[in-house]
């Protein structure tokens, strides 16, 4: 940087409306060592006019300079950067300063000594905050240097309580009825234990009959439930070329008549993954000084943090940490998140996800063409490692068929959609308005979908599609499957809790749609090895005791059952590949059978965990893949 461009950076207060932060020793600093030009400070007051954040935090925020540069420039001219999260502190200090100003400042005053107010700062050049301490305080700052994620730890820690007690308890206040905190109800568990007295009883009066009619109805019904999906697919087929918007449309938009958009990305030891995280963002296709990004980090997350730290480059998010408070799940992050949220429209990313580049532009147009009924748009998610192995394929299998035929399926019938976990964009303030996330539910969003279709609200699915990593090990998957389905548990248990009302307010069509598509799935799962156990020990083992209990007509109805339902999974799956072009995947959907029996183990522990631990989330760990890039993306 040559001192001519310094100097006039620094002389022309008339250049930049951002104010004095320009004429700041910490700014001239920053300048004579290169890592801010002419062309950044016009960029940075196209970010404070939008965002009025402070100086500090766009320069860290927003990507002009990383936390390393920072601290290397000021270190460099005689500042001393200290640690500070175990200093002492004074509570009545703290109740006069709210935490979001605290946060915009990346400042903190702490406890009064010697007659004047110790404080941390990350600009110790901050007038506005020297200027509210000498107001508020009415004693001189006297000023410690330290890291902008310290303060933001320990800002969070001291003054996020009731930030983090709306988080958890806000949904079970105001609508205690959708609350999973209670599991099972009273009159829930009478009706479990009765028909488990009913069925006890059959079996004493009459092992056989009982017996035999149980076997006819769970085949039947997992002839059914499969039935159905496979409708759905079927309707969801008739829109596969269909494009919800055009790319001449996103080509349309104007940049700056775009809204503010909020992103939430929330981790949880997920080191591994920051540097990657970084550049999926950079290439978003979205004015920077409108995206308004949330890396919420957990308090006792030091990995992570440390590794947003030791970045080498600019980051372009805000750090978030979230204080300690049970229970430590995603939705309870994101609620705690959405406290510090600005944007019009927010949605979710995972550390690995790769979203396509014009997604948000493409939400965007999406909603200005729908009713303002629709408060969120769907994407698909599909995997970059799809060839990895075995369960990589059988993943994405899944979820093309997922995505791209039920999604659409359940949208077109008007059916309730159980959102995905991540890449659902909403309109921020219906989200708040319906209670945001229940943080006792360990799916968190397919909840949601079903809350927001019950006050009346609609889910569209849009064609754009995130890239996620699928689960390349299989205990790895287990867990996360496990939880998934005790989620899918939870949330029949929740809204079944008066199914009359259900009814009312969601009619019949979508009372079915959500019996036979939230509650069958998990059931289905669980009485798979049952009638594979039938069917092998009759057909392969011929058991005489399977014979002496069942008649033959059972037996036959049950097994044509088991295959007939398999053989339709099998083809659903096939399905899958056609709109995406994965076709080297097709004979991978034989492997079906197997793939449900390890939705089988999954389901039996989440059940388990429903029972003795239903609030735990197990955690997934991400990262495992050697592919970390889009080469298997298919576009």
């Amino acid at each position: 940087m040559s001192t001519i461009i310094s100097e006039s950076l620094l002389q022309d207060s008339a250049a930049f409306p951002y104010g004095n932060a320009y004429h700041s020793e910490i700014a001239k600093i920053l300048i004579e060592d290169g890592f801010l030009s002419e062309s950044d400070f016009e960029k940075i007051d196209k970010v404070y006019a939008q965002t009025g954040a402070s100086f500090i935090k766009i320069l860290l925020s927003f990507g002009f300079i990383s936390r390393k540069n920072y601290e290397r420039s000021l270190t460099r001219a005689g500042y001393v950067f200290e640690q500070i999260r175990e200093l002492p502190y004074d509570e009545e200090v703290l109740n006069k300063i709210d935490l979001k100003f605290a946060d915009e400042r990346l400042a903190l005053p702490l406890r009064a000594d010697n007659g004047k107010l110790v404080c941390a700062m990350a600009d110790p050049t901050d007038q506005t905050f020297i200027d509210f301490i000498r107001a508020t305080y009415q004693l001189e700052p006297h000023i410690i240097i330290a890291s902008d994620l310290d303060i933001t730890w320990l800002s969070h820690k001291l003054l996020g309580t009731k930030y983090v007690k709306s988080a958890v308890f806000e949904l079970l206040n105001e609508d205690p009825g959708n609350s999973a905190l209670t599991t099972f109800t009273d009159k829930q568990l009478i009706f479990i234990f009765s028909f488990i007295g009913l069925l006890a009883a059959g079996f004493v009066l009459s092992f056989k009959t009982t017996a035999t009619v149980l076997n006819v109805f769970m085949s039947l019904f997992f002839l059914v439930t499969i039935v159905f999906k496979l409708f759905l697919s079927l309707v969801g087929s008739r829109f596969e070329l269909y494009q919800a918007v055009t790319k001449s449309e996103v080509k349309a938009i104007n940049n700056n008549e775009l809204p503010v958009y909020t992103i939430h990305l929330p981790v949880y030891k997920e080191d591994k993954l920051i540097k990657k995280l970084i550049w999926n963002l950079q290439s978003i296709d979205y004015p920077r000084e409108k995206l308004d990004i949330k890396l919420l980090i957990e308090e006792d997350d030091d990995k992570t943090l440390n590794a947003v730290r030791n970045l080498d480059f600019p980051a372009i998010f805000e750090v978030i940490v979230v204080p300690f408070h049970m229970p430590k799940t995603k939705p309870k992050a994101c609620n705690y998140g959405l406290h510090f949220s600005r944007g019009e429209y927010l949605t979710i990313y995972d550390a690995e996800d790769i979203p396509d580049t014009d997604q948000l532009k493409k939400v965007v147009a999406m909603f200005s063409k729908l009713p303002d009924n629709y408060i969120c748009v769907q994407c698909a998610l599909n995997y970059f490692n799809r060839n990895e192995n075995f369960l990589t394929r059988m993943f994405t299998l899944e979820y093309s068929y997922w995505f791209d035929y039920v999604l659409p399926g359940l949208d077109t019938l008007d059916i309730p959609i159980p959102l995905g976990g991540t890449s659902n964009h909403f309109k921020l303030a219906n989200l708040v308005e319906l209670g945001a996330w229940d943080p006792f539910n360990v799916t968190e969003d397919a909840d949601l979908g079903v809350r927001a279709y019950a006050k009346g609200y609609k889910i569209a699915v849009l064609n754009s599609t995130t890239y996620e990593e699928a689960n390349n090990d299989f205990f790895n998957w287990i867990r996360q499957r496990s939880r998934w389905i005790k989620g899918y548990m939870q949330t029949y248990l929740v809204h079944m809790r008066n199914p009359s009302a259900l009814i009312k307010k969601i009619g019949m069509r979508g009372f079915l749609g959500f019996t036979f598509f939230v509650g069958a799935t998990p059931i289905m799962f669980l009485l798979n090895p049952i009638l594979i156990f039938i069917f092998l020990a009759y057909v392969v083992f011929d058991l005489e005791v399977i014979r002496t209990l069942f008649p033959d007509w059972v037996l036959f109805i049950s097994i044509f059952n088991l295959m007939v339902g398999n053989i339709l999974m099998i083809y659903v799956n096939m399905m899958a590949v056609f709109k995406r072009r994965f076709y080297e995947l097709i004979l991978f959907a034989i492997a079906n059978p197997i793939y449900w029996l390890m939705h089988s183990v999954a389901a039996y522990k989440g059940l388990y965990q429903l029972i003795v631990k239903p609030f735990y989330w197990e955690k997934t760990n991400h990262g495992l893949s050697k592919t970390h890039n889009q080469n298997n993306v298919v576009k």
